[in-house]
């Protein structure tokens, strides 16, 4: 039998797989309903800043909860905890659905209710992501990482159709019921099977131990481990020129394209399904023995994809690229967790994975008022015909409106290359997977 296959037949793979199909069917309702609302909301207000706000609220609580996620993680029962944030996001659609029904619904209530849901969301992800270290053989951790990409991407081609086909039809209420139906078969899921506990390991006393010191543990952990610093740093170098390029995608292409909705849901489409092809192709190959390499090439090779995505002028071209880079996010996702979850013992997981997570989390929410300052205030003038760069890059990119957008975006590509490459001039990176022992060996 093909070790692919092998891995689904495991014994020990059957919890995951329970939960991970439970996860599937809630997402793909999570994002029905996201979806809807957000045409709701601009159907409503038609503003570009409402819709931004929600973004916004839904991510601010992530960044105060996650260290304290982190903690709770490793301390209680992780099943628990994923049912506890289940139960939270029935409670917060129900109170959507209510509001809507009695016609009482209004954007702000949105911004209260995505903020609890992106709290305990954000408990949620760490739960299940330390789980799979509890439940899945190491040697297949970047197989079961590559099925948790497939969920998102998953979710992202069939929610917007279904959504898209119902919501016309049969209105909002309809998306409401099947995205509570859904949380309710994750629920069921989640009460069916057992993930192991772990014991906690302590480095000083708990009653000695300072709340501060208790959510600066993550922290401290990987900055006392060189390697696991220098994993963090390639990450967070990677994360800022490509989280600032995301912010840039949607403007780049409707501008080049005079504000063309059906285009950017083409190229838009080609990368959800590049996504899930490239996670599918992860999960039967395994990725590299030496899992840096999957995130290192990882890096190098989408941030070459993205870049001719930018580059490029016609349709074809663009779904090409943006297929091809989506392709490769499953590997260095997959390839870099599957690193973490081997060298960091399982019992500190939730806190060490957490300090991981909130420097990500930080720059996401930050990088999208970087880039429209950049491309606003800076890229945009200088690409004008009369601009400081137009005489530099105007024959390569244009000086017509979207032309700084679109370099600032090529710019942004090319430092993930960058970065992708340097890391193999970091020792420390480079040899990751030697320096630190495996957590079942220390």
């Amino acid at each position: 039998m093909p070790q692919s296959l092998q891995f689904l037949q495991l014994p020990t793979m059957r919890t995951f797989l329970v939960i991970w199909l439970g996860q599937m069917v809630s997402t793909i309702g999570s994002f029905m309903t996201v979806f809807a609302l957000t045409i709701w909301v601009w159907d409503k207000t038609g503003s570009a800043t409402a819709l931004a706000l929600v973004g916004f609220f839904a991510q601010l609580p992530r960044l105060l909860i996650t260290t304290f996620a982190g903690i709770a993680v490793d301390r209680y029962d992780r099943r628990l905890l994923m049912l506890i944030a289940e139960v939270v996001a029935f409670l917060c659609t129900l109170a959507v659905a209510l509001l809507y029904l009695t016609q009482q619904l209004q954007v702000w209530h949105l911004y209260i209710i995505v903020a609890l849901y992106g709290g305990f969301g954000q408990l949620q992800v760490l739960a299940y992501s330390t789980s799979i270290a509890l439940l899945v053989p190491q040697e297949q951790y970047t197989r079961a990482e590559s099925l948790g990409s497939a969920v998102n991407y998953s979710a992202a081609i069939f929610a917007p159709a279904l959504a898209g086909f119902l919501y016309p039809r049969f209105g909002l209420q309809s998306i409401f019921w099947i995205d509570l139906a859904t949380f309710i078969a994750s629920f069921v899921t989640l009460l069916i099977v057992r993930i192991p506990r772990t014991s906690i390991e302590k480095t000083v006393d708990d009653h000695q131990e300072t709340l501060w010191q208790k959510l600066t543990f993550g922290f401290r952990y990987i900055w006392a481990n060189p390697s696991l610093t220098a994993m963090a740093i390639a990450f967070t170098l990677f994360a800022i020129p490509n989280d600032i390029s995301k912010a840039l995608y949607s403007p780049m292409i409707l501008a080049r394209t005079g504000g063309d909705s059906e285009i950017l849901g083409a190229v838009t489409t080609a990368a959800g399904i590049g996504g899930v092809i490239g996670a599918l192709l992860l999960g039967a190959w395994g990725g590299f023995k030496r899992r840096i390499h999957g995130m290192l090439l990882g890096f190098a090779g989408y941030g070459f994809f993205r870049t001719i995505l930018g580059l490029g002028q016609t349709l074809p071209v663009w779904i090409v690229a943006h297929f091809l880079a989506a392709a490769l996010i499953p590997m260095f996702y997959s390839s870099s967790n599957a690193i973490w979850y081997t060298k960091v013992p399982p019992a500190l997981q939730g806190r060490v994975l957490a300090a991981d997570q909130l420097i990500g989390v930080t720059i996401s929410t930050i990088a999208p008022l970087i880039a429209g300052f950049l491309a606003d205030q800076v890229f945009e003038p200088a690409m004008r015909p009369t601009g400081s760069l137009a005489p530099i890059f105007g024959n390569f990119f244009g000086t017509r409106i979207g032309s700084g957008i679109t370099l600032l975006f090529v710019s942004m590509s090319i430092c993930t290359v960058i970065v992708g490459i340097l890391g193999y001039s970091v020792r420390s990176l480079r040899r990751v997977e030697d320096l630190i022992p495996d957590s079942s060996q220390s």
